[in-house]
C-alpha cells in the first residue's frame, strides 16, 4: 500500500523494506521513492470520490504492515488499522466492494533485519498480522488476498535483487518461496478464525505460460525447469500440499530443502475460494545462455 498511500511516518509508521530499498542511492529510476507516492493516505476520500464517479463498483486496496503493526510483532497500532476502517466504510458508503490484500512487498524493515522471508519466523509473524487486520475489518469486508505475487517477493527480492530488500542470494530466494507458502497458509487458518464464513480468502499469483524457444530437446528440458520456478513452486504447495519433485531435484545443489517441516505443505494447501491470476505476457525460454524471459513483475 506504501506505493500509493505516502504518509511513511505518519500514525506511527515504521519503514518498510522498500522505503528502505528506494532511499538506496542507484536502487531506483532517478532516485524516486513512496514518501507521498500519489498521498492516499491524506486523499483517499477524494480517491473514492472519483472511483464513484467512474462508476467501479469494486476496489482492491493493500494494507500497508508497517502501518498496522509497526515491529511485525506485538499488537496492532490502531491508528494505523483506524486509517484503513475510514478507508473500508467509505467505499461501502459509495456503494464500493473493498478488496483487501495483506501483503504488496512492503515487509517491516525490523523484520527483514532479522533475517526476512528467508526465516520461517516472518511466516508465523504473517499469519499474527493477518488475524490483526481480519478482525479488525472483517465484519465488512468479504474479499480478501493473502499475498500479492510471492514469486517476486522470494526471486526478485532475494535473488536477482531487483526489488526490495535487494539480496542476491539464490538459497535464500528458495527458503523465502518456502516461507511465503507457509506464511501464506497459515493467515489463511487465521482470517478464518475471526471472520464470518461468508468471506472469500485468494491469493495472487503472477503466473506464466511458458513456451520453448525452439523443439529442440534442451530447450524443452529448459522449458520445464523454468515452469517449476516460476508456477510450480507455488501452484504445488498451495493447491496440491507438494512441491514438484523435479524441482526439489533441480535445485538440490542450490539448497536441500531441511528447512520445510512436518506439517508445513499441509498448512500451506489452506482451502481458498479463489485464485488470483496476474498474468503479463508469456515467457519464451531456451537453453542457450542469454535467451531467458521470466515472468513480469508489476
Amino acid at each position: 500500500m506504501s506505493q500509493i498511500e505516502g504518509a511513511v511516518r505518519e500514525g506511527g509508521r515504521t519503514p518498510s523494506i522498500w522505503d528502505t530499498f528506494s532511499h538506496t542511492p542507484g536502487r531506483t529510476a532517478g532516485g524516486d521513492h513512496g514518501d507521498i507516492a500519489v498521498d492516499h493516505y491524506h486523499r483517499y476520500r477524494e480517491d473514492v470520490a472519483l472511483m464513484a464517479d467512474l462508476g467501479l463498483n469494486a476496489y482492491r486496496f493493500s494494507v500497508s504492515w508497517s502501518r498496522v503493526q509497526p515491529t511485525g510483532r506485538g499488537p496492532a497500532v490502531q491508528v494505523g488499522l483506524d486509517f484503513y476502517r475510514r478507508l473500508v466504510d467509505d467505499l461501502l458508503e459509495h456503494n464500493i466492494q473493498p478488496a483487501v490484500t495483506l501483503y504488496h512487498w512492503d515487509l517491516p524493515q525490523e523484520l527483514e533485519d532479522a533475517g526476512g522471508w528467508p526465516e520461517r519466523e516472518t511466516a508465523l509473524r504473517f499469519a499474527e498480522y493477518a488475524q490483526l487486520v481480519g478482525d479488525a475489518l472483517g465484519d465488512r469486508v468479504e474479499h480478501w488476498i493473502t499475498l500479492n505475487e510471492p514469486w517476486c517477493s522470494a526471486f526478485l527480492g532475494y535473488g536477482s535483487g531487483v526489488h526490495a530488500p535487494g539480496r542476491t542470494d539464490p538459497a535464500a530466494s528458495l527458503r523465502a518461496a518456502h516461507h511465503l507458502n507457509l506464511g501464506h497458509g497459515l493467515a489463511v487458518s487465521a482470517l478464518r478464525s475471526v471472520m464470518p464464513t461468508r468471506n472469500q480468502i485468494a491469493v495472487s499469483l503472477n503466473s506464466s505460460v511458458v513456451r520453448p524457444l525452439s523443439q529442440d530437446p534442451a530447450d524443452l528440458a529448459a522449458v520445464r525447469r523454468i515452469d517449476d520456478l516460476a508456477n510450480g513452486v507455488f501452484h504445488g504447495p498451495m493447491l496440491h500440499g507438494a512441491y514438484p519433485a523435479s524441482l526439489l531435484a533441480d535445485t538440490a545443489s542450490v539448497t536441500d530443502w531441511s528447512f520445510v517441516q512436518d506439517g508445513d505443505l499441509a498448512a500451506a494447501k489452506a482451502p481458498l475460494n479463489a485464485l488470483g491470476l496476474n498474468y503479463y505476457t508469456p515467457a519464451l525460454v531456451s537453453a542457450a545462455p542469454g535467451k531467458v524471459a521470466g515472468p513480469r513483475a508489476d
